[in-house]
């Protein structure tokens, strides 16, 4: 550990050029705030309205992070209003955009920089490693969730765990330091961090959590306290998470927990009361009339398992049915 420092601190110190968010929503716009509160300089790439209130007032942010107001962030709306080359891209666009934003970011990554990849679900690491190489890649678990009450604000509402940062080969020189430098900067900047050794695993781990709440959380319109209390709803998301951890298993991925039984003590003995009030992102999706990430968790699931010809009939059942509430949107009688 000693001899590992001092690399650390010269990718600490490196990291100090510019960074880019790729996707200033509501998540990315936290993560960009806070590095730049801390000294990194930041652009955010996001939506009109949201870039403009930044660029004309700073960004304010709230909730279980604390109350900041970062002035002096760059702000594009695309690809032409960028600058770099960046040391850092953080990828925080919802998982159905994130081949095509990686296609419009990667020529701005410094050569010797990373994309952090910070996705809901799963399949989204290949496309930065087909772009950048996996030398670049880091991958991220996310589990704090964060809205955009008005533009131009951002509040974190809900924390569960800290965010995970890792490289995909941790062994490889230098890939498991920038993970240890990144995890770092972001615990200095305020958002609880840590580097782990298994991305991959831990995403796993994070679909078990979102295939179990996000799809009925969407279809019942209940928190995920509620979801747990109820007998039938409870029932549901046991299968869930029985079937994904048996595809993970059949994919060869070393989980923490030697089976499903001991994934949902943990479950729900404290990421559920951590987040109990928490409303599914996807249920918000829907609301707004957005595409939904069904496609990169549960259906993940179902189609993974199918092509290991391990049954996921649950999984599969709640995609069809966040897809056909999707449609059902523009029906008319």
């Amino acid at each position: 550990m000693t001899l590992f420092a001092p690399r650390v601190g010269r990718i600490v110190r490196s990291m100090r050029g510019p960074v880019l968010i790729a996707g200033a929503g509501a998540i990315g716009s936290v993560v960009g705030g806070l590095l730049a509160a801390t000294g990194s300089t930041v652009t955010l790439l996001g939506r009109r309205d949201h870039m403009d209130a930044v660029q004309a007032r700073g960004l304010a942010i709230d909730g279980l992070f604390g109350t900041h107001r970062v002035s002096g962030l760059e702000c594009a709306t695309a690809a032409g209003e960028l600058g770099g080359p960046y040391r850092a891209i953080f990828l925080t666009v919802k998982a159905y955009d994130a081949a095509e934003m990686v296609d419009t970011v990667a020529p701005f990554l410094d050569r010797h920089g990373v994309l952090v990849c910070m996705q809901n679900g799963l399949g989204t690491l290949e496309p930065a490693v087909a772009a950048v190489g996996q030398a670049r890649v880091l991958g991220a678990r996310v589990i704090f969730g964060a809205e955009l009450p008005e533009p131009g604000r951002a509040t974190v509402t809900v924390c569960a765990d800290p965010v995970l940062i890792g490289a995909l080969e941790p062994a490889a020189d230098g890939q498991r330091a920038r993970a240890v430098a990144w995890a770092s900067a972001l615990a200095d900047a305020g958002i609880p961090a840590a580097q782990t050794e298994a991305i991959v695993a831990e995403l796993w781990g994070k679909v078990f959590y979102n295939a179990a709440l996000n799809p009925l959380g969407a279809l019942l319109d209940l928190p995920y306290g509620a979801l747990a209390e109820d007998p039938d709803s409870r029932a549901v998301m046991d299968l869930v998470i029985a079937e994904a951890f048996a595809v993970a298993r059949a994919a060869g991925i070393a989980l923490r927990w030697p089976d499903a039984g001991a994934y949902r003590a943990e479950f729900y003995g404290r990421l559920v009361p951590a987040t109990a009030r928490h409303r599914s992102s996807m249920l918000q999706d829907l609301a707004r009339g957005r595409p939904t990430e069904i496609e990169a968790i549960n259906g993940y699931v179902a189609t993974r398992g199918a092509a290991l010809g391990v049954p996921a009939p649950t999984n599969a059942t709640l995609t069809r049915l966040i897809r056909a509430r999707a449609r059902s949107r523009s029906w008319k009688p």
